[in-house]
């Protein structure tokens, strides 16, 4: 999760959210060069008398002004379209899970079990435990496997709502009358924080999500003990 005067991103816990950073950090560099460059015209211009009768009228200059930006946006394109094909793709989850919002709490649904699911409340201030987080703590955490493929279907039930967790990459619209889905995988165990992302309404920040990633058999003993 996020920590004071934090400039970055979150420390990415899926394959998805590694390749946004790299996706993120080559298109930075990229606007890094072409700044510097700009500036250092910009500087050359307003620091020089020197000027050169023909540039104005030279086919090499414009033909490569025309084509460099050309190939600049091919570079910035198809790593972009590649991540989004990515994130799209689903595989055989080996499990789902039905996420509802409303104003203003979610529901969670276990679809592969007959009669796991369960409502997801914030914790209010004056209930916070000593080291609990205030408005990111819920009294039912959503507990999954790691180094899983999961299907998450989110849908809501009354206006929109959006679901996030920004160190899983993860941010899906919840729109009534219409069920949208996204890939989950985590590479290590944790505990992942998110807050809904769409204005929703008066008490819209106080809708937080909360991830339980652990191993596999303490997952089964965990949907044991709810079933």
């Amino acid at each position: 999760m996020a920590y004071p005067l934090q400039l970055g991103f979150q420390d990415a816990t899926s394959p998805i959210m590694e390749e946004l950073l790299h996706f993120h950090d080559h298109t930075l560099m990229i606007m890094f060069l072409i700044s510097t460059l700009v500036l250092y015209i910009i500087s050359l211009m307003l620091s020089t008398k020197l000027t050169h009768t023909s540039t104005m009228d030279a086919q090499e200059v414009e033909t490569v002004w025309t084509i460099l930006p050309a190939i600049i946006l091919i570079l910035i394109a198809l790593p972009s379209l590649r991540i989004l094909y990515m994130m799209d793709e689903i595989n055989n989850p080996l499990l789902t899970v039905k996420t509802m919002g409303h104003q203003w709490y979610w529901s969670y649904e276990y679809t592969d079990y007959e009669d796991l699911s369960f409502d997801s409340y914030m914790i209010p201030t004056s209930d916070l435990k000593p080291g609990e987080l205030r408005l990111l703590e819920v009294d039912n955490r959503v507990v999954l496997p790691m180094e899983m493929s999961i299907r998450m279907l989110i849908s809501s039930e009354d206006v929109l709502h959006s679901w996030t967790v920004p160190s899983l990459g993860l941010k899906t619209d919840a729109i009534p009358g219409r069920l949208n889905q996204a890939t989950l995988t985590s590479s290590r165990p944790g505990l992942y924080y998110g807050q809904c992302s769409e204005i929703c309404g008066s008490n819209h920040s106080f809708m937080p999500i909360v991830l339980e990633l652990v191993p596999l058999k303490h997952f089964e003993d965990w949907s044991t003990s709810m079933l």
